[in-house]
């Protein structure tokens, strides 16, 4: 036995390893792990369905299922812890049906909606979207608010999707709820939405070359100074308001 083996034989001493299936086949991981970390540790290199690993691009879907279990279980594989006997299937990109445009061009309005995606007025009200969602986002509830016209409610019920698939992967309507969303959410921040005064101001100064010196500075550190300039740093307090600024202000 080499160094390699004796070392993972301690390891698997030391945690509680579990038995999940993927792919059909079975590997013994730890339970402690999520299973994007327990996939990588059964010896899977992952290169597509990774993405943020925090939860937030929505790219790694997964559909899990349990032994004698005949219900189908949803969550983002970077978050979701594994348990014994999982038979897990990830679906990183789900293809659905999206629409083109200018969201410069549209009216902020149910129609538009409609127009775009006229398979919204095929749901059934199963709520299978709901169910699917890992975010817990009230999916059916904002496609009513799409369907009523209402694109505030749709633009802010949707706000917290990322984008993964699930409810569409579910839907018996084969409709695109993700992609009818993001569409609201346009539409609000465009044109109903009022304008960040703040966010305006620091375009322009943006534009005109004010981050430029500190930009190039940054550019020409080192890997030292730059880990130095990061370690250092005034970090952010839990809960601050909008208007906190650091104590330094040089990068600012």
């Amino acid at each position: 036995m080499n160094n390699k083996e004796e070392h993972r034989e301690d390891i698997a001493e030391e945690r509680n390893l579990i038995p999940i299936f993927i792919m059909g086949k079975r590997y013994d991981v730890p339970d402690s792990l999520t299973i994007q970390k327990a996939m990588e540790y059964a010896g899977y290199q992952l290169v597509r369905g990774c993405g943020c690993r925090g939860g937030i691009c929505g790219a790694c879907g997964t559909i899990y299922r349990f032994p004698n279990d005949y219900q189908l279980h949803y969550g983002l594989a970077c978050q979701t812890v594994v348990e014994p006997f999982m038979y897990i299937t990830q679906i990183p990109f789900f293809p659905a049906n999206k629409a083109t445009y200018n969201v410069e061009e549209l009216k902020p309005t149910g129609e538009v909606i409609a127009h775009l995606y006229p398979e919204i007025f095929k749901c059934m009200g199963c709520n299978n979207c709901t169910k699917s969602c890992p975010m817990d986002i009230k999916v059916m509830d904002y496609m009513a608010a799409a369907m009523a016209g209402d694109v505030q409610k749709a633009a802010e019920l949707s706000f917290d999707c990322v984008m993964c698939g699930l409810c569409s992967a579910r839907c018996p309507a084969d409709e695109a709820q993700y992609n009818i969303a993001i569409l609201a959410r346009r539409l609000y921040g465009r044109h109903v939405l009022s304008r960040s005064g703040h966010l305006e101001q620091r375009v322009q100064q943006i534009e005109e070359g004010k981050y430029e010196s500190m930009l190039h500075e940054l550019m020409k550190a080192d890997k030292a100074t730059m880990m130095k300039l990061y370690t250092q740093r005034q970090a952010e307090p839990d809960n601050a308001d909008e208007m906190w600024e650091p104590e330094e202000k040089g990068f600012l």
